[in-house]
């Protein structure tokens, strides 16, 4: 390797070093569970819900977690920085075509090589919070289910990497407004994603059946009839296998929507506090936010790859002879791709998650309204947090990069103040 690349991997390794010992220093010391001495002593204070050693544990899971959530973005720059400079892009494709295989045989091979590098040089880091999560009692998946999921990961990682990248190189060789042209593929290719979700990509990881208590399934679907919605069944997915922690989802969009609840939130929380959710999750249907999810990835699709598509031109003319980069269609250019994906999606995350938020929030109003009542909101949001260890108020950059969800003390305190107006209403007057 010339002496100048070994330089600027080495600038790179340094930087890296000093990023990590940064946010290892703010990870740890914003990680206590605290809220403002406010709201000390009230239902939003995790000390009166939390156990001592689960307010501890959860603070050190804090720190832990947000480090590893701020190391997995630059972790994975520095690994296409890697294949870029180091050469390892450019050995593959040269040997490749030294093969003489045609084109169509030495590209999936090529993906499949980046792909591969890729997976096992961030496995490190999934190893870390794989075994943090096994220590905490967070997670209770086997070691060999959890290598499952992963080789699952590489698998649909690696077929939607391979379809997504010949058809970008394809429309970037054919020159013109390539990044505009891409957007436009890139619609009915969302559209698809998030249609074939639930029906193809989830039940590869778990098994999901309809819902095993016919009797609250059929309060639900009351529910969902006094929310004008048009349903038949609703869904459990098996989870326990896998974590102690709770949730419930909608996803897909018209045949395949579903409406989702993972087998520990039926164990742990009670029918009043599982109507809530799914009144929660029916407002996110009624206020059509899977439908404003596409249109917000479309829009940020053209945004991403208008950027996108400026930088990846001046990087090729700038650092491509030195990559190995012959042309802004040459194969060798993977990993830069991958990585202008990568760091353009983190960036943009707090705009996301800003959007992602409101939505939460509106549908936590929907669903007390819905239920016309916030009981049982209170202690199901503590259980939650109980449940995960989580962080009830987490620090700024946190709630910027990681908050696609109101926090818990946020919820709490907009159950608690949904509850003190509701009682208020009831006990005015008729007609005053």
């Amino acid at each position: 390797m010339p002496e100048y690349k070994r330089s600027h991997l080495l600038k790179y390794f340094l930087l890296f070093i000093g990023y990590a010992l940064v946010m290892a220093a703010y990870s740890w010391y914003t990680s206590p569970n605290q809220v403002p001495a406010v709201y000390s002593g009230t239902a939003a204070d995790p000390a009166t819900f939390f156990t001592p050693a689960q307010l501890k544990d959860s603070e050190t899971l804090g720190g832990l977690r947000n480090w590893i959530f701020f190391m997995s973005g630059p972790w994975e720059w520095l690994i296409y920085v890697l294949l870029l400079s180091g050469g390892l892009a450019r050995y593959w494709r040269d040997s490749l075509k030294r093969t003489k295989l045609p084109i169509t045989i030495r590209f999936p091979i090529f993906v499949l090589l980046v792909q591969a590098a890729s997976f096992l040089l961030y496995l490190p880091l999934r190893i870390t919070g794989y075994s943090i999560s096994k220590t905490y009692g967070i997670s209770t998946q086997p070691v060999l289910s959890w290598i499952r999921d992963k080789l699952v990961d590489f698998g649909v990682g690696y077929i939607t990497v391979l379809a997504v990248s010949a058809v970008a190189f394809w429309v970037i060789s054919r020159g013109g407004r390539w990044w505009f042209k891409l957007w436009v593929i890139s619609i009915p290719f969302i559209v698809f994603m998030m249609y074939i979700q639930p029906v193809v990509i989830d039940p590869l990881y778990n098994h999901y059946s309809r819902l095993s208590d016919p009797v609250l399934e059929q309060r639900i679907l009351n529910l969902a009839a006094k929310a004008g919605i048009s349903a038949d069944r609703v869904y459990e997915v098996d989870m326990s296998k896998k974590t102690n922690a709770m949730n419930a989802y909608v996803n897909g969009i018209g045949s395949s929507l579903r409406i989702v609840l993972w087998d520990t939130t039926l164990k742990q929380l009670n029918e009043q506090e599982i109507l809530l959710i799914m009144a929660h999750e029916m407002g996110h249907y009624e206020m059509h936010h899977l439908e404003w999810s596409a249109l917000g990835a479309v829009g940020s699709s053209l945004v991403m790859l208008t950027v996108g598509g400026f930088l990846y031109r001046w990087l090729v003319r700038r650092w491509g002879a030195g990559w190995g980069i012959r042309s802004l269609s040459d194969m060798t250019a993977l990993p830069l791709l991958l990585l202008l994906i990568a760091v353009l999606s983190f960036v943009s995350l707090p705009i996301s998650n800003q959007v992602a938020s409101q939505a939460e929030s509106a549908a936590d109003a929907y669903g007390m309204k819905l239920i016309g009542s916030a009981e049982g909101a209170i202690s199901m949001h503590q259980k939650l947090a109980v449940a995960s260890l989580d962080d009830v108020n987490p620090p700024l950059l946190v709630r910027w990069f990681q908050g696609d969800h109101p926090s818990d003390l946020e919820r709490i305190l907009t159950a608690l103040k949904f509850e003190k107006e509701h009682k208020q209403e009831k006990a005015k007057p008729d007609g005053k």
